[in-house]
């Protein structure tokens, strides 16, 4: 797998990252200037420090808002940068960030539990409490990974569960608790109002430690270029090296989640534009993305003053970063030659009898199906058959549209993993899903009460939208893999923005829409549930149809083409297919992921290597994933319900952890 976490591009220098920074640099000054003014007039501001001194309103909002928030957004933007750096070279995977690794999301789950159940715990600060469920998240990644020996792909698969699982736990407090959270929305969105200069002088050293421990690691990151057994044989301490950088990472991120937030999309931009734009080797990215970061988080915080008309505006500055960074990014992509690696685990032979171990998976999805249909909670305590005349007509729906939703994002996941070789991709990266939550939050605010009709519509126009985004982006590319998901993650991480932006409003019109953005089976009706049915079924089908194509794009461009495939036409015709998908399964329940993630890793780790095996066995996990996540979620607080999504998230993150933990 280590060649499928090497850099996506085959390297073309299209520029210098000095020259593209200057340029960002004096759009970010000027637009600082313009924001300063509109505060303290610019001939004033020789007598800045005495009118400061005399207590002048004006100069006290520039010395301790304006000034401070430029601080802090330079400070963090560089550190973020310097993040993903490091785990992008430590990880060898180019959509390496800081919240791979779980950081932001223990960050912000100890920052919710604190507020409902310890708000004393925040008498001490905020950043005491986040950088406690960053470490402790870190701490669980480092332990699932260990035996590993901290292999780059156990990392990425041990940070996403973690990701996942956190978050999720975030998710649902944030709908049993919704009013009680609106200031950790805006924190989870990156806030960089400031009222004083605390943040900056807690930040700036945190940050000049993590960059000079890298720059203690310069050479040995360097030689992880090479492969593993390269780079020990040349006396690197692997493990030692990584674990390191991870920390520096850990320290860096953490300390900026602590200060302003969860800040998105920085740490995965500067690293990639500052590669784009010529720095080739790690020692020039590190000095380069670090500052790449905080020009880009500069110039978007000057974006939001503007637009807000004030300095202490509520508008998210982490979450409009997306808006900056996205456009540019694709931008620079133009000049870069796609390079398509080849998984060698992923082609692996398999298990030796896989279709015995097909067969028992089978056998306990079959028993969650028939336990969520019998078993039961009601009024009276738990019943088993009892009352089921009444019941199955609620029931069923319910169980045959998770059925439905697992099997559609497992083989989605599995397809996305085949034709990109990167073990992060999975259906969110097409960003479908973030499209129709945006065509589903523009609705409700254009309509009061709209239909579950309507919301479909929108959600379809909204993903349709995305779809296209990307199709055209990634065409002159011929829709190479790692292309593509750099594209979906730019396209999907600009609208994911957008909603962020808007559920830090406290707009009470979207308080319902939290339960569909956690992935709900609860308004699904039976015809629904039938047609995707069919759809999943004849999806698989078409899926397993072009299994041999899924079996020879992992073998790298080069042996596809020299056994006949049609590189482009392959390419487009899966990935409209994968998108068929993840819209099929995002309409039924909502916008959530992670049984496709989830699904073809566990495939994987059950011995289910060969193409065909896989697609059946990870369709038979998401779809008792989601059956169990439904059934639980039905019945664990009845007659109170959580999203079916949700709790996929939870039990299928457990399940995954304790296969790691036996590898």
């Amino acid at each position: 797998m280590q060649a499928a976490l090497a850099a996506p591009w085959r390297e073309r220098r299209v520029g210098h990252p000095g020259c593209l920074l200057a340029g960002l640099a004096l759009v970010a000054a000027a637009l600082s200037l313009r924001n300063a003014a509109g505060l303290l007039p610019l001939a004033e501001w020789p007598a800045f420090s005495g009118l400061a001194a005399a207590g002048d309103m004006r100069a006290m909002l520039v010395a301790y808002g304006f000034l401070p928030r430029l601080a802090i957004c330079l400070a963090a933007g560089a550190a973020l940068g310097l993040a993903g750096t490091l785990l992008q070279q430590v990880l060898r995977n180019p959509l390496a960030e800081p919240t791979t690794l779980g950081i932001s999301a223990g960050a912000q789950l100890a920052l919710t539990a604190a507020t409902l159940f310890g708000p004393s715990w925040l008498a001490a600060g905020r950043e005491a409490v986040t950088l406690a469920g960053a470490g402790a998240a870190m701490a669980l990644v480092l332990g699932l990974s260990w035996r590993a020996a901290l292999a780059p792909l156990t990392l990425v698969l041990a940070g996403l569960i973690v990701t996942f699982y956190a978050g999720s736990l975030a998710a649902l407090l944030g709908i049993l608790h919704h009013d009680y959270l609106q200031s950790v929305f805006i924190w989870g969105a990156g806030s960089l109002v400031q009222n004083g200069w605390t943040e900056v002088l807690h930040l700036v050293p945190r940050l000049t430690a993590a960059w000079l421990l890298a720059v203690l690691l310069v050479r040995p990151l360097g030689l992880l270029d090479l492969d593993e057994a390269s780079a020990r044989g040349l006396g690197v301490p692997v493990r030692t090296v990584r674990l390191l950088a991870i920390a520096a990472a850990v320290v860096a991120a953490a300390a900026v989640v602590g200060a302003v937030g969860i800040v998105g999309f920085v740490g995965l931009a500067a690293p990639a534009l500052v590669r784009a734009a010529g720095a080739h080797r790690f020692r020039t990215r590190l000095v380069w993305a670090p500052l790449a970061g905080a020009v880009l988080l500069w110039l978007t915080d000057q974006l939001v003053q503007t637009t807000a008309g004030s300095e202490d505006g509520l508008l998210p500055t982490g979450a409009v970063t997306a808006v900056v960074g996205a456009p540019l990014l694709l931008w620079l992509m133009r000049g870069m030659h796609p390079r398509e690696p080849a998984p060698p685990d992923v082609a692996g032979s398999g298990a030796v009898r896989p279709w015995k171990r097909i067969w028992i998976v089978g056998g306990i999805a079959g028993g969650a199906v028939a336990m969520a249909l019998l078993l039961g909670a009601g009024p009276h305590g738990w019943h088993l058959g009892d009352g089921l005349a009444a019941a199955l007509p609620w029931r069923m729906p319910r169980v045959a549209a998770a059925l439905a939703a697992g099997a559609l994002l497992a083989q989605a996941g599995t397809i996305l993993q085949r034709l990109t070789g990167n073990p992060l991709a999975s259906p969110e990266v097409l960003g479908l899903s973030a499209g129709a939550t945006v065509g589903a939050i523009l609705l409700h605010y254009m309509l009061a009460e709209p239909g579950r009709a309507a919301v479909t519509l929108a959600a379809t126009a909204g993903a349709a939208a995305s779809l296209a985004a990307i199709l055209l982006l990634a065409r002159r590319a011929a829709f190479a893999g790692e292309r593509m998901l750099m594209v979906g993650i730019a396209v999907g991480t600009a609208m994911s923005a957008l909603t962020a932006v808007v559920l830090a409003t406290g707009d009470p019109r979207l308080a319902g829409l939290l339960t569909w953005l956690a992935g709900s089976t609860y308004a699904v009706t039976g015809g629904e549930a039938g047609l995707a049915g069919g759809l999943a079924a004849v999806l698989l089908l078409a899926t397993l149809l072009a299994a041999r194509w899924l079996t020879i794009l992992p073998l790298g461009a080069v042996t596809a083409q020299a056994l006949g495939l049609r590189l482009p036409r392959v390419r487009l015709l899966l990935l409209l297919l994968a998108a068929a998908q993840t819209a099929a399964a995002t309409l039924l329940v909502g916008p959530m992921s992670f049984v496709g993630l989830l699904a073809p890793h566990a495939a994987r780790m059950l011995g289910l290597r060969r193409t065909a095996p896989q697609l059946v066995g990870a369709t038979l996990l998401g779809m008792l994933v989601m059956v169990a996540g439904d059934w639980l979620g039905r019945n664990l607080i009845f007659p109170y319900q959580i999203p079916a999504g949700l709790m996929a998230s939870l039990v299928g993150g457990i399940y995954l952890m304790l296969l790691l933990l036996r590898r």
